[in-house]
């Protein structure tokens, strides 16, 4: 029983380890935060497929992460809740290959736009007179989470689904 609690703590902290430094090489690089994120440590949000320690180690690295790279404090709090709803739900959902890809689509593209619009206070968007903010930062998130997790985070899952019994035998 020990070496289960002891496994499930060490996989949710490497994990959240990975996420954050994965996420500090993307905002080096300019990729990390804005209107368009493309975060490699996105892609780990397939991990809850794997090991349910992926919830709480995903959930920590993005807020350890969002804090690092100075997200304001809406961002750190509903940016990572989106994170741990998304890990969740894509737990629930690890029999279905494809599908489990869409919660962290999905939570990014509904929570993000408003942090961004009414956090950040990015510009408002008009298209004829209308104000498009929140569904164009809701587009442009979702191409960007489309990038980090439904092709890098499935190229992952197909890798890591070849070694599932070697690297979460416990699971």
């Amino acid at each position: 029983m020990r070496n289960k609690k002891v496994t499930f703590i060490v996989q949710a902290a490497v994990i959240a380890a990975i996420y954050v430094v994965l996420t500090m090489v993307a905002n080096a690089l300019g990729l990390a935060s804005h209107t368009i994120q493309v975060r490699f440590s996105e892609a780990l949000c397939i991990l809850p497929v794997f090991t349910v320690a992926a919830i709480p180690g995903l959930w920590i690295g993005c807020l350890i992460a969002n804090v690092m790279t100075g997200a304001i404090i809406w961002d750190v709090i509903f940016g990572s809740l989106a994170t741990l709803a998304a890990a969740f739900v894509t737990y629930k959902l690890r029999e279905h290959k494809f599908l489990c890809t869409l919660p962290p689509v999905i939570a990014n593209m509904v929570v993000v736009p408003f942090v961004l619009r009414y956090g950040y206070g990015i510009p408002p968007v008009y298209v004829k007179g209308m104000d498009v903010t929140i569904p164009f930062n809701a587009l442009t998130v979702g191409i960007g989470e489309v990038i980090s997790v439904c092709v890098l985070g499935g190229i992952l899952l197909k890798m890591l689904g070849k070694y599932r019994s070697i690297i979460f035998k416990n699971d």
